[in-house]
């Protein structure tokens, strides 16, 4: 029997079961007290019948639960609605074919990590030339210029290289996410490209591990690429996204 869309809950053995596995840490020692105020919390989360199957000592009056509950809440999943990138990825060669029959020039791309940031992991598997995963990175694209200026970079300063360089499209890497830093840090570069006047004059572009294309459009970038993107996935809508502003202005 298929399920019903429009009222969607968690799968365990059977259909509507509910059934869930919770993992958190509480700031108490382990025991019977904290067994029971783990269970308690559950039952305030709106689970049903919780146990929980494991608690370990993390040392310093910290200790971590596995909980097993059961959700009574469902969501209409048929209702649901996100913004998706509308463009074809291409491979490698592909991208470059595009760049010179519709653009005809070299597309210049600026990435960094901003602010506090120093994890470069993720810009450099997508702009370095080795790539990632098989996919080579921006700076082996024979049409692409592509500047890698590396980790901890001020805003202000990515938008003067991008400027001096010219460029299309600018990207932007937040590993670090404690606190909300990266939405402080990505909110702050939108802005101030807004203040500067480059918003429209180039692209903007995010990524991470918690970065998703939804959360980049509600903070004012074009677009946005979490786990699993490759290099070529970011090429395609540069170049996608620059020849249909090409035609649009035509």
């Amino acid at each position: 029997m298929p399920a019903d869309l429009t009222r969607v809950k968690p799968y365990g053995d059977t259909m509507d079961d509910g059934a869930v596995q919770l993992s958190f840490t509480l700031p108490v020692p382990p025991g019977d007290e904290a067994r029971e105020a783990a269970r308690q919390l559950c039952l305030k989360m709106g689970l049903d019948a919780p146990s929980v199957v494991e608690m370990a000592d993390l040392g310093a009056g910290f200790t971590f639960f596995v909980v097993y509950g059961k959700c009574r809440h469902t969501v209409d999943y048929a209702a649901i609605k996100i913004p998706k990138q509308q463009h074809r990825v291409m491979t490698f060669e592909e991208v470059n074919a595009a760049i010179k029959e519709h653009l005809r020039r070299k597309i210049v791309v600026v990435a960094a990590c901003t602010g506090s940031d120093a994890h470069t992991v993720g810009i450099d598997a997508i702009v370095n030339m080795k790539g990632y995963a098989g996919e080579y990175g921006l700076e082996r694209y024979p049409e692409m210029v592509a500047y890698n200026l590396g980790s901890q970079v001020p805003n202000a300063d990515l938008l003067a290289k991008a400027v001096s360089h010219g460029a299309d499209a600018v990207l932007v890497s937040q590993v670090v996410t404690q606190k909300n830093v990266h939405l402080e840090n990505l909110t702050a570069l939108i802005e101030l490209a807004e203040a500067e006047g480059l918003r429209d004059k180039m692209l903007f572009i995010c990524g991470g591990p918690r970065i998703s294309h939804e959360l980049a459009i509600e903070l004012g970038y074009d677009a946005g690429f979490g786990p699993g993107t490759l290099p070529n996935h970011v090429a395609s809508f540069i170049v996608n996204e620059l020849i249909r502003r090409q035609e649009a202005g035509k």
